[in-house]
């Protein structure tokens, strides 16, 4: 296995820079990873490749306003990417410039309507420790100034301004932690959810908070080497009886999102661990690495966007429906010119 693998080109002109008017009026590529033919359609339409008893797993985190920009003693300019809250009031986060931000430097970050500080005195951020993986440890004076300083954690590839911020939110993101959004519970609006509902499909929510593996590319030739960083997950009572029910009657499970898999796949592998074969309620790092020859215990069907090539979410659903049919599958979207990545498209994978 080699990450080269993993490797597509994507005309730059089809990363989506902004969210659709309607959520739900995304287009839907179905492929069917048993026979790998493909369908067209519209996310409006999901339900049509439903059935009643369906079990839809939705990743409720909510994004955090994680992109934080200030300056320090020196005049020069500093933005931090949060990452993952350590305890109250210290962070893991990614920095720049990194290697001019030591232990002891201090930041003043950008908060509207506040005048200029004098950073001997008055300051919001410290640099603690620098850690192995260039990731920062900060400690904030006060947490308060990271909802009135920071901004949606856009991913790097988009460079359009987002008007406004909640496009960057499921509309049923309910738990803040998120480094990056779950964009594949972009698409669904409250009425297509309620038309689901409707429909006899079930629903059920877990919590993933998204981490470091969303930015940073698989750097080694071989992905086996490469270290997956955990990120917290839960699965409450409500959940687990949902997920309980469904196996026991043999309903299909459909992850909404690479993390809701990562989630539900992380559950599946502790349930082998305990031997005893019931999901129960449980949290914790999900540390999880799913590549080609995983075998997939709890999800039979997952809806996702289109992934950056090489990363750690394009090995996933190569695992999930063959790396083959997955790259063929997005060769398709690509000559019908869907739009890719966060605010792009979306799959349905059976």
């Amino acid at each position: 296995m080699r990450t080269d693998d993993f490797d597509y080109h994507l005309p730059s002109e089809l990363i989506a820079q902004t969210p659709l008017e309607h959520r739900d009026s995304s287009r839907l590529l179905v492929l069917d990873r048993a026979t790998g033919t493909v369908r067209h359609s519209r996310f409006s339409g999901i339900g049509e490749h439903l059935r009643p008893g369906d079990l839809m797993v939705f990743n409720r985190s909510r994004a955090i306003p994680a992109r934080l920009y200030g300056r320090r003693e020196s005049g020069g300019r500093v933005e931090f990417l949060l990452l993952s809250r350590v305890e109250p009031g210290l962070w893991r986060a990614l920095a720049r410039p990194g290697r001019r931000l030591q232990p002891g430097a201090r930041v003043l970050l950008d908060v509207p309507g506040r005048p200029s500080g004098n950073l001997s005195v008055d300051y919001d951020v410290e640099v603690c420790a620098s850690e192995d993986d260039g990731v920062k440890l900060v400690r904030f004076v006060d947490e308060g100034v990271i909802d009135r300083s920071g901004h949606a954690p856009l991913p790097p590839y988009i460079h359009t301004r987002l008007e406004d911020p909640e496009r960057y939110q499921t509309v049923y993101a309910r738990d803040p932690g998120s480094a990056a959004a779950p964009t594949a519970g972009f698409h669904f609006t409250n009425s297509l959810l309620e038309d689901l509902r409707r429909a006899g499909v079930e629903m059920a929510f877990v919590t993933l908070h998204v981490g470091l593996d969303t930015f940073r590319p698989v750097q080694e030739d071989d992905p086996r080497e490469h270290k997956i960083h955990t990120e917290y997950f839960e699965v409450d009572s409500e959940a687990a009886q949902a997920l309980q029910r469904a196996k026991r009657e043999g309903r299909r499970i459909i992850a909404v999102g690479t993390t809701s898999v990562r989630t539900l796949e992380q559950v599946g592998r502790d349930l082998d661990n305990q031997g005893d074969g019931s999901i129960g309620p449980g949290s914790g790092q999900a540390d999880l690495f799913i590549l080609p020859g995983h075998r997939f215990r709890l999800v039979d069907a997952m809806i996702t966007n289109f992934h950056l090539p090489r990363s750690t979410l394009m090995m996933l659903v190569s695992a999930f429906a063959g790396r083959e049919r997955v790259l063929e599958a997005y060769q398709a979207a690509i000559v019908e010119s869907y739009r890719f990545y966060s605010f792009g498209d979306a799959m349905l994978i059976t």
